[in-house]
């Protein structure tokens, strides 16, 4: 999958929860952070619908090709969304991100947050 700009997402399937997952800090921050992803990975290997938006210095979980926790949460079925202000104000273009993002609005997050049966985590 090539980093793009996504799109609001559709609501979850009868008897799944539906997870939306905010990461603001990076895997260099303590291993709390990676913690966080792999409990998304968790989630979503358990069959819930789980979106993942990395904001502020959570953006640079996604650097790379080859990010253990981005590669997990991929195969686990998860959206992961990396929020396109804070990508350009460090620099980071969707050329430089993992290929399993893609760049999304804060639009994006408070449509996902608002949706019926939603629930919301910010780490």
């Amino acid at each position: 999958m090539e980093a793009q700009t996504a799109a609001a997402g559709t609501p979850a399937g009868a008897g799944a929860a539906s997870y939306f997952l905010v990461e603001s800090k990076g895997n260099w921050a303590g291993p709390t952070a990676g913690a966080f992803l792999m409990d998304a990975v968790a989630l979503a290997e358990a069959g819930h619908r789980v979106r993942v938006f990395l904001v502020e210095d959570g953006v640079l979980s996604a650097v790379g090709a080859d990010v253990p926790e981005i590669r997990r949460l991929a195969a686990a079925g998860a959206e992961i969304l990396v929020d396109d202000f804070s990508a350009a104000q460090r620099a980071l273009s969707a050329t430089t991100l993992s290929p399993h993002v893609r760049l999304a609005g804060m639009d994006v997050a408070a449509a996902a947050l608002t949706e019926d049966g939603c629930r919301g985590v910010w780490h």
